[in-house]
This record gives structure tokens, sequence and C-alpha cells, in this order.
């Protein structure tokens, strides 16, 4: 599978890619992500040719997820991998310029999303809806080396930094209900 053919999905941009030093640099000084309560900040479904829909407000759906997204068009959906989920802070020091929607994750968050702070079984709300974080590790492949970089997926990947979920975290959904961006986001029980 390669960066430039269209199953693979949007292609990274090299000139992007952030040095080890770099990756370093910026996740040592960046300032805590909240742990208790946060917001939505972009919500993305992956479409059939797999282009990036962003989408102001979407239900989702106890055994569906995002309508229409990639996680719903398998053979046999796994319920652990429902909805992926990024820190946005990450995203953005990762992305270097690039639009958040190359991750493809459903719901970029403004939310601390370590193993420390959301252990597998935690819980959060947004509006009425209740997702639960699911045992599945959400590990960086040859997709995301392809658009941050092999040293990004190197870096995240670590044993210090695998904690801390830089990848991001899949998670499903337990009450349904509509989702918006701008809502904010409780954290309801932890493991």
């Amino acid at each position: 599978m390669a960066a430039d053919d269209p199953a693979f999905g949007p292609p990274g941009d090299p000139s992007r890619h952030l040095a080890p030093t770099d990756l370093e640099a910026i996740f040592g000084r960046m300032p805590a992500a909240p742990r208790d309560a946060g917001r939505v900040v972009l919500i993305v479904r992956r479409g059939e040719d797999k282009v990036r829909e962003t989408l102001e407000r979407v239900v989702l759906e106890l055994d569906g997820g995002v309508p229409g997204d990639a996680w719903g068009r398998r053979p046999e959906p796994q319920r652990d991998q429902q909805l992926t989920v990024m820190q946005v802070d990450v995203a953005t020091a990762l992305a270097n310029g690039q639009p958040l929607t190359v991750f493809g994750d459903n719901l970029i968050l403004d939310l601390d999303l370590s193993t420390e702070n959301l252990p597998i079984g935690s819980r959060v709300r947004i509006g009425r809806v209740v997702l639960e974080v699911t045992p599945k590790a959400h590990n960086g492949c040859k997709k995301f080396a392809a658009r941050f970089g092999k040293e990004a997926l190197r870096f995240i990947s670590t044993p210090a930094m695998r904690p801390r979920n830089f990848r991001g975290i899949f998670m499903c959904v337990v009450e349904p209900g509509e989702v918006a961006v701008g809502d904010a986001v409780a954290v309801l029980a932890r493991g």
C-alpha cells in the first residue's frame, strides 16, 4: 500500500514531518490538557472514497458509531474500534500545519486522553452521549508514518510516550445521541 494509492487515504506532506529533537521540544513544553472537562473540537467521518468529511454535529449510534464512517462499512465491525479519538494539542503538534482531518480520527477533543487520566473502562459524557474507553490499543501504522513521518511514529511509540496515548484511543458508544462541535466533554468515571 503506497501513500499515493487512493485506498490509502489522504497523503501527508513530508515537508511537515518533524525531527525527533523538534518532537521532544514541542511535547516537552506542551501545557497539560484538561483532565476532568473539555470540549469537542472536530468531528470527522471517513467517507467511502477515503475523503474526510467534517461535521458540525452527528448522532452517534449504539451499534453504528458515526453513521457512514469507514468503521461501519467493515465486514465485521469490532465494537472496541467503533470511534477513534485524538487529543487536539497532540494532533495539532504532529500535523505541523496539515489539516487535522488527515488523521482520520472521528473525534478530536480538548481533553487529556492519557492512560493515567482515562484508563480502560473510563466513561465520558458529551451532551446525552456516553462513550467508554475500550481496551483496544490505538497504535500508529504505515499510514501514520507516511503522513507524519517515521520519526513521529517512533516517538509516540516509545515506552515513555505510549501511556500518554499520543496516537489517540478507541471508544465505543454506551448511550447514543447527538454530539456537536463545541460541546462540553465531562469525565464521568475513570476505569
